[in-house]
């Protein structure tokens, strides 16, 4: 029997599936990293923000007002 050379199209459809099939597999994977952060953002989002956090905030707020009112100096 004559052995053929090059392409076997066997193996090139082969490699085509598994490359399919291991693109399908990183696209589940990533809709399910893709929900879970959605979730965990979710939840943070809904969290009160400290009261630590608003005092800090609150406090850079007046100090702006404080040098916006004050008169410049020349």
């Amino acid at each position: 029997m004559h052995q053929r050379q090059g392409w076997d199209l066997n193996s090139v459809s082969n490699e085509q599936k598994g490359d399919r099939e291991k693109n399908r597999v990183i696209r589940v994977r990533q809709r399910a990293i893709g929900r879970e952060l959605r979730r965990i953002y979710d939840n943070v989002v809904k969290e009160p923000v400290p009261d630590d956090f608003l005092n800090l905030l609150q406090k850079i707020d007046d100090s702006e007002e404080n040098h916006t009112n004050e008169p410049e100096e020349r």
